[in-house]
């Protein structure tokens, strides 16, 4: 295998991102926080943001569904900066090594609208070399082809570009569209990887 680039993901790989980081200051009790993350801001509604939906639309949906929740949905965009904790220490240092040898990428799942709050904040993202934002691009992974789409703008063959994901389901994917796909659970593990294939 002859490695020329490598595609990160980004949360939950090089930033810490958790809504529970804004709404323990906002519930008494852990459990009934859990069950509104559970129910009311879920995941799946997160998501269609990071899909292109508007920010203003989602929360107004929200609110309509759930009235009794409307100002705590509010503040989910409003305050979403605190949901975005820190970098990985560890994982950014491996981007760095990285960067010395090969084109780096990033390919995540994030909405067009916050994602420059994150540019911002972290200044390794300037060590990137293109970044493919789903909310831009109105899909999110696993959807094929916003890996196809990356692969296309930045001119990369698959078989020479590594791609480092925390979801499984992620990581299926870009197996089966032919990239060398390494599921991060941690940054020794991701470390120790790469040094098997004589990545770093």
């Amino acid at each position: 295998m002859k490695i020329e680039n490598v595609i990160f993901d980004f949360g939950g790989v090089l930033v810490e991102w958790n809504p529970r980081f804004l709404y323990r200051d906002y519930f008494q009790d852990a459990n009934e926080m859990e069950h509104f993350l559970l129910t009311v801001c879920t995941d799946e509604w997160n998501l269609e943001q990071d899909k292109g939906r508007s920010l203003a639309e989602g929360t107004q949906l929200l609110q309509k569904k759930f009235p009794e929740f409307h100002h705590l949905i509010q503040l989910f965009y409003d305050k979403w900066a605190i949901m975005l904790k820190r970098e990985f220490p560890e994982t950014v240092s491996i981007l760095y090594k990285l960067k010395e040898k090969y084109k780096v990428y990033g390919l995540t799942n994030w909405s067009a609208e916050t994602i420059d709050i994150a540019y911002e904040r972290f200044p390794f993202f300037k060590a990137f070399d293109g970044i493919v934002v789903s909310g831009a691009e109105k899909m999110v992974k696993p959807d094929k082809r916003l890996y196809h789409l990356l692969l296309d703008r930045y001119q990369l063959k698959a078989a020479n570009t590594i791609f480092i994901d925390d979801n499984l389901m992620n990581v299926i994917a870009a197996k089966e569209i032919g990239l060398y796909a390494i599921r991060f659970e941690n940054p020794a593990q991701l470390e120790a990887e790469l040094s098997a294939i004589k990545a770093l």
